[in-house]
């Protein structure tokens, strides 16, 4: 579980209810063991979304999910580079060492929880802005648009 280093977990703050449903959506969807191993999935995958989102999206993004979640999202400082989705999973899975299947299964369960806070409106809109490859991740088919 990722934790501030300086507060002793005894004396962390609970999560608010919202960010406590995201986590339950997030564990059945991943079938994750425990409640701490989402939390690491979302903050993990919320991270890597917050170093690729930028615009009215990002902003828009930040506030449908709970203030725990849309934290974790906009600490991040948005990276120019663009990444296709498969390249996004490869790069969260050098950073923490996990599979690149691994990866992508985080960010499956993850972005279906993000889809249900955020809408379908909106989540057209970002996947506008990403490059190929996030409509999979989002669990919808990848579109090309028409020359």
């Amino acid at each position: 579980m990722i934790s501030d280093a300086r507060v002793p977990l005894e004396r962390q703050q609970p999560y608010g209810t919202a960010y406590e449903q995201m986590l339950e959506r997030v564990r059945y969807e991943g079938a994750y063991p425990t409640r701490e191993k989402a939390d690491e999935a979302v903050r993990l995958v919320l991270a890597g979304l917050g170093r690729r989102l930028t615009g009215d999206e990002r902003v828009d993004l930040a506030a449908c999910l709970p203030v725990e979640a849309a934290r974790v999202l906009t600490a991040q400082i948005p990276d120019t580079r663009p990444l296709t989705g498969w390249a996004f999973v490869k790069d969260l899975a050098a950073r923490t060492g996990a599979s690149p299947a691994t990866t992508r299964w985080d960010t499956g369960s993850v972005f279906s929880a993000v889809a249900a806070h955020a809408g379908p409106d909106l989540i057209t809109r970002i996947l506008g802005r990403l490059p190929t490859g996030y409509a999979l991740l989002f669990g919808r088919a990848e579109l090309t648009r028409a020359a």
